[in-house]
């Protein structure tokens, strides 16, 4: 179904609009959302997390192209107060707002955009990963005018705005003044590669990074969606896309299917940045990165040696590890990759199985392994409070994780550990309500932040978290990778890796048991 939008903002020849792109400043007194680009969430005490948001990024810099006034207002990562950015909407006075939420911020999210409409006359549009499954119950609230879902919202909104905001496109909802929600979930397919690049300045990009990564840094994406296990004939297309049913980006965002863009754009890119800002580490925050495509890899080692770009920079990513056999880890170390975020999440196959991991544990080391022994460094993701997993299997995850991150190690291994959440209109989230597995903290949106239980689970979950995490203070792993330092940025590199580790201990800061 189709809307004529009426709206004053849209007009036959579009004027350029004032449009805000915001985080809203955090609600929880001391502690950080972790919104920006984050598949889960939680809060955080730790000041060494600042993920730059590549879409809202792409949203702001479409539309700044376009001829938009765009205000690009990140008050997380600024760390502004609600006084100062409410300062701030009322000097740019925007026509539109557009906010980006997650289940557990979402009424606080509503809330603030009801008190933002008392002082300015904006229209308010949110986009997020929650809104995919939730975009009627959102606009049921007079705070929200417009939602936009899918993980191609920078496209949807940027096409809506550019056609004079006269019809609504594919995956754009509004509702009309009897409250009738209109508008279509088909979205097009929208080519990757008329996206702009990134415009840096206007993003501020410089205010982002992780405790992991080499300073200068930048993220950037290959293309969009998770893909899965590698298949011979998968080029840009992934042909086995991951489908991780904890993964609420991969459902909701992205269908279920993985595009990349062409190496070709994708080696301008970094040469721009490289040329620009002399980037020392670009990070791939794209769910599995191009790496299941040896296609891709190929063409884009050819690229960066036309560009004479190799060694002039590192390369990490996400990565599954079932992508990592031993020739194709030779070949990400020729483009320069230096670390692989590779998720564990379980030592036990019979999760794996359950979360539709598509891999055994045995297949996650043997990746893991070759990664190590071609001298990429891997940075373990592992989840603790499944339903069904006893102490036993928390202790196995530990124990293997553990042995992983003391093979082949050297500088640059580490590893993080979560909760696992069961994110509304994710599978897991279906198959945990089917099964009983939710608790009555999970009727309540804003327990979903990893500090409440919102699955049941007999294990001890922040005990379990932070004895993952202290592995990086075992003895054997801290004199490996000291050995294994060989300039002054990794120390620079450790020091902030220390700090950062500090902080997530204090996110988990219930006094451990005895072993």
């Amino acid at each position: 179904m189709q809307y004529t939008n009426n709206d004053t903002l849209g007009s036959t020849d579009m004027t350029p609009l004032k449009i805000a792109l915001l985080y809203p400043p955090s609600d929880v007194p001391g502690k950080i959302p972790l919104i920006t680009q984050n598949r889960q969430f939680k809060y955080t005490v730790s000041n060494e997390i600042r993920i730059y948001p590549l879409i809202m990024s792409s949203l702001a810099t479409m539309l700044n192209a376009r001829g938009h006034n765009v205000l690009f207002l990140d008050s997380v990562t600024k760390r502004f107060s609600a006084d100062t950015v409410s300062g701030m909407l009322r000097s740019f006075d925007p026509q539109m707002i557009i906010i980006e939420t997650k289940t557990p911020l979402v009424h606080s999210h509503l809330e603030y955009a009801r008190q933002i409409k008392t002082f300015i006359n904006a229209k308010i549009l949110f986009v997020g990963d929650h809104c995919g499954f939730f975009y009627p119950d959102m606009l049921a609230d007079p705070a929200a005018d417009y939602i936009a879902v899918s993980g191609y919202y920078d496209f949807i909104i940027s096409a809506w705005i550019d056609g004079g905001m006269k019809t609504l496109p594919g995956g754009l909802f509004t509702k009309d003044n009897s409250g009738q929600i209109t508008g279509t979930e088909k979205i097009a397919q929208y080519n990757l590669d008329d996206a702009p690049f990134l415009n840096r300045s206007l993003t501020n990009f410089q205010e982002y990074g992780e405790a992991y990564l080499y300073k200068p840094a930048a993220y950037i994406l290959s293309g969009r969606g998770c893909g899965g296990a590698a298949c011979p004939e998968d080029r840009l297309v992934s042909s086995r896309p991951g489908k991780c049913s904890f993964c609420i980006w991969q459902y909701s965002f992205w269908n279920t299917q993985a595009r990349l863009r062409s190496p070709e754009l994708f080696a301008a890119e970094l040469e721009k940045l490289y040329t620009d800002y002399k980037i020392a580490e670009v990070f791939d925050d794209n769910e599995s990165g191009g790496i299941w495509s040896e296609y891709w890899l190929e063409k884009l080692l050819g690229e960066l040696e036309r560009r004479k770009l190799l060694g002039k920079f590192y390369l990490s990513s996400n990565a599954r590890a079932d992508s990592l056999t031993l020739s194709r880890v030779k070949l990400l170390s020729r483009i320069g990759y230096r670390l692989l975020k590779v998720g564990l999440e379980s030592a036990s196959d019979t999760t794996l199985q359950k979360i539709c991991k598509d891999e055994t544990f045995s297949a996650i080391r043997s990746g893991v392994i070759n990664a190590k022994k071609a001298g990429l460094s891997v940075l373990l993701t592992t989840m603790v409070g499944y339903p069904w997993e006893t102490a036993a299997d928390a202790e196995r995850t530990y124990r293997e994780t553990k042995k992983l991150m003391l093979t082949h190690t050297h500088f640059g291994d580490s590893l993080q550990s979560s909760i696992v959440v069961p994110y509304p209109g994710t599978p897991l989230w279906n198959y945990a309500s089917k099964n009983g597995y939710l608790t009555e903290d999970a009727a309540d949106y804003r327990k979903y932040d990893m500090e409440h239980a919102v699955l049941r689970t007999g294990i001890d979950t922040t005990y379990w978290c932070r004895k993952m995490w202290r592995i990086h203070l075992h003895p054997l792993f801290i004199l490996k990778s000291f050995f294994s330092l060989r300039r002054f940025a990794d120390i620079r590199l450790a020091f902030t890796g220390l700090l950062s580790l500090f902080g997530h201990l204090r996110d988990y800061n219930k006094p451990e048991k005895p072993i």
